[in-house]
């Protein structure tokens, strides 16, 4: 009986923390989403329960649900002037991508044009960015290419500057071991520098999201006839401060939206490269 009953003992105890060990993975992922909603809907009551309380006028800081209601009521408004924002978001971001790794890689394999370069490079980003912005202007006219110029260049260096490092601090040990098997140049950029990098390259993309962002926005408060930076504007002219900040929601909702797709995209290619 005894010896029953240890048989059946350790597997149920067994079964049970696997149980447990469930649980408590179910419960650490749960906060992620969680903890931030909880956060939320705390700041949105003390802050609608503040300007309440304090009758704070609408034109200083609205309510949350003044926003809510502007939100609802100028929803189609919003989507217009969104959808510029976000194809020229887009449109600079894949350019800032495609140039920044280009670059990164240039720097990465070439001492002469990294020597030469990169210290322009780093005067221009030290250089306030919207004091450049007439420059683009007066180069490009008013219109999106001045948008877009300016939004890659913004966006486009925190990309360069990673996939250097990340092309550049790989383990010494593996290159040495590529060229005793006399490993090609681009075969060991494939098989070893890019998969070693791509952390790196993709906390760079992460950056220029938001950057690109920023840039766009800039150059809709300077030019644009359209965008949610155009919007804002706008309504700081009229004191619609619900206005403002319902495109500032909406804002912030798209830039979310583009870091997830990035951060997705990041762990499909990790994953690839992974199951190597």
């Amino acid at each position: 009986m005894k010896a029953g009953s240890d048989a059946i003992g350790p597997p149920a105890v067994r079964g049970l923390r696997y149980d447990l060990q469930i649980v408590m993975a179910l419960i650490r992922h749960a906060r992620v989403v969680i903890l931030p909603i909880i956060t939320t809907v705390v700041i949105l009551a003390i802050w609608e329960a503040g300007v309440r309380l304090f009758q704070v006028s609408p034109v200083v800081l609205p309510a949350p649900s003044a926003i809510a209601a502007n939100l609802v009521s100028n929803f189609g408004l919003l989507m217009y002037h969104a959808g510029q924002t976000t194809s020229e978001a887009a449109i600079g971001l894949c350019l800032a991508i495609g140039i920044g790794f280009c670059g990164g890689f240039a720097l990465a394999y070439s001492p002469m044009f990294r020597e030469s370069t990169y210290p322009h490079m780093v005067f221009f980003q030290l250089t306030p960015k919207v004091a450049l912005a007439p420059l683009f202007i007066m180069w490009l006219g008013v219109g999106a290419e001045s948008r877009l110029a300016f939004t890659i260049f913004i966006a486009f260096f925190p990309i360069l500057v990673s996939t250097a490092a990340g092309l550049t601090n790989v383990d010494e040990s593996y290159i040495r071991f590529s060229k005793a098997i006399t490993a090609s140049t681009w075969q060991t950029f494939l098989h070893i520098r890019l998969p070693f990098a791509l952390p790196t390259i993709f906390a760079g993309f992460k950056i220029g999201v938001t950057m690109s962002f920023i840039g766009i926005i800039v150059g809709e408060f300077i030019t644009s006839q359209a965008g949610l930076g155009y919007l804002i504007l706008f309504a700081s002219t009229r004191a619609a401060t619900a206005t403002i900040f319902a495109a500032i929601l909406v804002l912030g909702v798209i830039g979310m939206l583009f870091y997830a797709m990035v951060a997705v995209i990041e762990k499909l290619v990790l994953l690839r490269y992974g199951s190597r």
